[in-house]
């Protein structure tokens, strides 16, 4: 089944080119709306996209780009940003709100691709921009995560979903979420929230307790 992904870019060769990119993909990916303004992700209940491409600077929302990306986060969206802002803070403002990624424009296709794949999947997708931004940012607050809680953390950013960590590990999916849950609270009460698998890697890769490697 293909992947469903709504566009929001004011550019018409990047819109054209995004509708190529996908349909040379190796997997299915389906462009099913675009356009200029963060209004054309809204559509009727139960037909939303499944993934949603959002430039930061189109429409209305040019100065407060934190608005539309809350707005879709909050509705339960999967948001992959790609823009042509650089910066490390906004990268990581965006990961916090709860975005599955953030890509750079000069970042290719490929990195595009993959990240659409993976945010399709429920899965954390590191793009050159957005793992040096982590790499640089260092939380003040670091909690303190038991073996067990740490050991479950990395086993999920490893899989697609909560059962095939529980498979791997002996457990039951309920009690992976109950892991889980565990670590983002205790992140929660160190003032740094992480909502979404995405924000709750970054938060774990800041604070040394998963490296790329074990990605």
């Amino acid at each position: 089944m293909a992947i469903t992904v709504t566009v929001v870019d004011d550019h018409p060769a990047i819109l054209s080119g995004v509708r190529v990119w996908y349909g040379e993909a190796d997997q299915p990916i389906r462009v099913v709306a675009a356009g200029t303004t963060v209004d054309v992700a809204w559509t009727s209940p139960g037909d939303e996209a499944d993934v949603v491409v959002l430039d930061l600077n189109v429409g209305d929302e040019r100065a407060p780009y934190q608005r539309a990306v809350r707005r879709l986060v909050d509705a339960g969206r999967k948001v992959i940003v790609y823009t042509m802002q650089d910066s490390e803070e906004v990268a990581l403002t965006c990961l916090d709100l709860g975005v599955s990624a953030f890509l750079t424009k000069s970042e290719g296709h490929e990195h595009l691709v993959a990240a659409t794949i993976a945010a399709a999947e429920n899965r954390p997708y590191l793009p050159p921009t957005l793992a040096g931004a982590i790499a640089g940012d260092r939380g003040p607050a670091h909690p303190r995560l038991s073996d067990r809680e740490r050991e479950v953390l990395t086993q999920w950013f490893q899989c697609e979903s909560k059962q095939l960590v529980a498979d791997r590990m002996n457990i039951t999916p309920r009690t992976v979420g109950t892991y889980l849950d565990r670590v983002r609270v205790k992140y929660a009460n160190a003032g740094r929230p992480a909502p979404t698998k995405a924000a709750l890697l970054a938060r774990a890769i800041q604070d040394g307790l998963v490296g790329l490697h074990d990605l």
